[in-house]
């Protein structure tokens, strides 16, 4: 994960922060132009992240439940002001699975963030704040039908489409077959999965997560590796470590092109 220092804040936080933040060495760890995330090295490490007012509302619920179920970040403040979110949360120990160490044992990656997976969806979440993650997820992309946000190429090599028509047509076809039936994380990314020794230390941004759909999960695991390690070589194989029996490859196409649609 970069993190650039800063010499001074580039925007003004709010008070309530101060205590946080005051006398500590600040660094950009932004990846994303929707939000700013600045790492504070203080204690063990603490992670802000500024987004636009209610951008950040669900993924806060989301960081707490995670932690309460020893899978994600503690979550120390969230904070509406001035038109803008603002939340803080701790430093998951470890390194995400882009670092190095990982990413030179392809193999073990792919194994690895395909059991933790499996092990994510079989996690009982009765209490879940995000009961029906399936329905947001489905009206981002019914709103997006007509093209304006069409990614063509963003799976390609693993599932493509003729034309748009031909991935809408899958996209709706799809809508009748999604199934709320496990705990997700929302956007697993080698990013968003942070190891100690590679044994889970906890998940970060997810904030699409809630119960929904296990291959919506499977689908960005696939993709990961692929835009990752440069190759699909690693495809089947993490199908196979999560196990083949709750794989629908046809789902994860009209998935794929729903992902596409919705930008």
């Amino acid at each position: 994960m970069k993190r650039t220092f800063l010499s001074k804040a580039p925007e003004v936080f709010p008070q309530v922060l101060e205590p946080w933040i005051k006398g500590a060495p600040l660094y950009d760890s932004s990846c994303s132009r929707e939000a700013r995330v600045y790492y504070i090295e203080k204690e063990d490490g603490l992670f802000l992240k500024s987004a636009p007012l209610g951008d950040l509302e669900r993924e806060a619920l989301l960081n707490a439940y995670f932690h309460s179920l020893g899978l994600g970040a503690e979550v120390l403040l969230y904070q509406r002001e001035e038109g803008r979110d603002y939340l803080l949360t701790r430093r998951v120990p470890g390194e995400d699975c882009t670092h190095l160490m990982y990413r030179e044992q392809p193999k073990k990656l792919c194994d690895t963030t395909a059991t933790l997976l499996r092990k994510l969806h079989e996690t009982p979440a009765p209490d879940c704040p995000v009961p029906d993650r399936n329905a947001s997820y489905r009206q981002t992309v019914e709103e997006s039908f007509g093209g304006a946000h069409y990614e063509a190429d963003l799976f390609k090599g693993l599932w493509e489409f003729a034309s748009y028509e031909e991935a809408e047509q899958a996209a709706r076809e799809g809508f009748s077959e999604m199934r709320t039936d496990a705990l997700i994380h929302g956007d697993y990314c080698l990013p968003n999965i942070i190891l100690k020794d590679w044994k889970l230390s906890g998940y970060i941004d997810v904030g699409n997560g809630g119960l929904g759909d296990r291959h919506i999960d499977i689908l960005w695991g696939i993709w990961t590796l692929k835009y990752n390690l440069k190759t699909t070589r690693y495809t089947e194989r993490f199908m196979d470590a999560y196990g083949r029996d709750l794989v629908e490859p046809e789902k994860l196409r009209c998935l794929a092109a729903m992902e596409m649609i919705g930008g």
